[in-house]
């Protein structure tokens, strides 16, 4: 008697992969990959006429692919950035539909410097430095630093913590700090910072992750969730990030 493997159907994912099988969400999908941008960027980027680009970002936000932040620079531009927990999802239901193995990430991470940067210097650019020193293990040398540093926050210290990672050590410290470096990728985790750093003008990889800053959250029980989702975006971020920077050409 003959066995047959077959595999469940799963029109949900189908109707997903249709869904960024179009050519141009697939290309804005890949612009938005590495950084956040605003719409301009992306006609600018892609070449596509405005009203396309607009058209098509409202169909990716309504399938939660596609997530949007209102500048904290300028409160009338808006960033837009992929959910990479939505897109995460979907392609591990796929490779779980089809039965595809998962990539193993290569033991030996290329050795890469990377800069976060926000205004303060006090949360956002401090947990990220923290996931991604841990996350790599320490193979990277990762920094902070913020066009006008403050303090660590003890909430951006306390919910690193709840997540296994110290970062009590970090300090905050002005960009100037860090002049002596010279990274391979220069990430800004806050609107204002990517307005105002103009170090490093020689680095082509500048990404911006557009993330809502939880210190100005009111309320003690409110901030702490703030600093929760912050924190949770940015390991999601980083472990993005791992994944581009095993392939530096596609960051640029």
């Amino acid at each position: 008697m003959k066995n047959d493997i077959s595999f469940g159907h799963s029109d949900g994912e189908l109707s997903g992969l249709k869904l960024i099988a179009d050519e141009t969400r697939w290309r804005l999908l890949r612009a938005l990959r590495a950084s956040d941008r605003q719409v301009g960027e992306l006609v600018a980027q892609t070449g596509l006429p405005q009203n396309l680009v607009s058209y098509h970002l409202g169909v990716l936000r309504q399938a939660g692919l596609v997530q949007q932040h209102r500048s904290d620079a300028d409160a009338r531009a808006t960033y837009y950035g992929v959910n990479l927990g939505e897109l995460s999802a979907r392609y591990r239901q796929i490779g779980t539909d089809l039965a595809i193995p998962a990539r193993i990430t290569p033991a030996d991470l290329p050795a890469r410097t990377v800069v976060f940067l926000c205004r303060a210097n006090s949360a956002r650019s401090q947990i990220a430095e923290g996931w991604l020193r841990t996350l790599t293990g320490g193979r990277m040398t990762v920094r902070s630093g913020g066009t006008q540093p403050a303090h660590l926050h003890p909430m951006a210290t306390q919910v690193m913590a709840e997540a296994g990672v110290d970062i009590g050590h970090q300090q905050a410290k002005s960009i100037d700090a860090l002049a002596n470096l010279v990274p391979d990728v220069v990430i800004t985790v806050c609107d204002i910072a990517r307005e105002e750093c103009a170090l490093w003008p020689q680095i082509d990889t500048r990404l911006h992750w557009s993330i809502p800053d939880p210190v100005v959250v009111a309320g003690d029980a409110e901030r702490l969730t703030a600093f929760r989702a912050v924190r949770d975006e940015l390991r999601l971020r980083a472990e993005g990030l791992i994944e581009l920077l095993v392939n530096f050409s596609r960051l640029v």
